[in-house]
């Protein structure tokens, strides 16, 4: 959990609920600050995982990875237990909600926050039966980036749904079909607004202008085959930046490609995924949406790998709608074909250029405005919505 800034006697508060499972939510929590902090608003961003307290939060992320791992057993929870509310999937709500309410009872009282945003399914749940006791009468706001909501996302007593999509908007009138609804435009980090141009990236990184780039990444856990990938599309003659995020045996078999003076370079658990993708002319990675929607507003295609059982079949699907991304299986030789096969195809293509002038920081800002006056809240007075 953040420190509090206290610097500001008489400043509203939110709080923002957030889980350290992968990397999206984060990145979702870090726009959501962004834009109160730009009102001259507290913030405290919560990861609720770290609230289920050290032993609980170790043991939530390590189940979780493996199911992510296993196809069969994931697959069965998302579409068997998730998407209806099955009893398993109620089991879990439980078990996470009891540990965490207590915790963020302590947050809520005696400095009432004037808004309650929850990222993270179980923040959801955790707010929800705040307000059901009646320890808080904050505002619950649930901003979900995925494609599809599942049934622990729903609350009765969320006042509003923030989501990117109408498919999103749907699925959250399957389970509440009077529930307040906006669809905003997804929610990505201002510097992806502003990259630097692609040989300024590539200069700075030691790129060279002529050969063709790939960004690999697998998401926060570094998800799927990507070592072997690296592997083959290096060996095709394609420039590989491989991220390998928080996974540390990936990144040693990575290093070892790059030691080897194979054209790959290494990067860790890394803040530079702008500058990364501003060199890239391709980025290949599992369909998170946040991920995603960044690579959008750098003008990069997408060769997504169909490695996240759940709701990542769900988020491939949406990608794919929208257009400018291509799927490939978690096969290297698959990945390394995809990849060469969408580098031809998007090479020149300025449409994905022009798509970053769709949305703006400032224009994104101004939304989200919007969309917190449907629950009585103002952000400022006077709102400068400046970066």
């Amino acid at each position: 959990m953040e420190s509090r800034d206290r610097s500001k006697p008489g400043a509203r508060r939110a709080i923002v609920l957030s889980g350290s499972i992968g990397r999206g939510h984060a990145s979702v929590a870090g726009v959501v600050e962004w834009a109160f902090r730009n009102w001259g608003w507290v913030v405290d961003v919560v990861d609720c995982m770290a609230l289920l307290g050290r032993t609980s939060s170790s043991l939530g992320q390590a189940v979780f990875r493996r199911l992510e791992a296993s196809t069969f057993f994931y697959d069965g929870l998302h579409f068997s237990s998730l998407r209806p509310g099955g009893r398993l999937a109620g089991a879990m709500e439980r078990a996470a909600t009891k540990r965490v309410v207590p915790q963020l009872a302590k947050l809520v009282k005696g400095d009432p926050p004037q808004v309650i945003v929850a990222v993270f399914a179980t923040g959801v749940s955790a707010a929800a039966r705040l307000k059901a006791t009646g320890r808080t009468t904050s505002p619950l706001v649930v901003v979900c980036t995925d494609a599809q909501l599942h049934r622990l996302w729903i609350a009765e007593e969320a006042d509003l749904y923030v989501v990117t999509s109408r498919a999103a908007a749907a699925s959250v009138r399957r389970y509440s079909p009077l529930a307040a609804v906006e669809i905003v435009s997804p929610p990505v980090d201002p510097r992806f607004y502003e990259l630097p141009s692609r040989e300024q990236a590539r200069r700075s990184l030691g790129v060279a202008e002529e050969v063709s780039c790939a960004l690999l990444m697998g998401g926060g856990w570094g998800l799927g085959p990507l070592a072997a990938a690296a592997r083959e599309l290096a060996t095709a003659g394609v420039y590989v930046l491989a991220v390998a995020g928080a996974n540390r045996r990936l990144e040693a078999q990575l290093r070892s490609l790059e030691h080897a003076e194979m054209q790959v370079k290494v990067f860790g658990f890394t803040d530079l995924i702008p500058q990364l993708m501003a060199a890239a002319d391709v980025v290949v990675t599992t369909p998170g949406a946040a991920t995603c929607a960044e690579a959008r507003v750098a003008g990069r295609p997408l060769v997504l790998i169909d490695a996240v059982p759940g709701h990542g079949r769900e988020n491939l699907l949406h990608e794919l709608e929208l257009g400018g991304a291509e799927a490939c299986g978690a096969e290297p030789l698959e990945i390394a074909a995809s990849v060469l096969a969408a580098l031809e195809k998007y090479r020149g293509n300025s449409a994905l250029e022009s798509s970053r002038t769709a949305v703006t920081p400032a224009s994104w800002l101004a939304h989200w405005r919007r969309v917190l006056s449907r629950v009585g809240i103002e952000p400022a007075e006077q709102a400068s919505e400046q970066l």
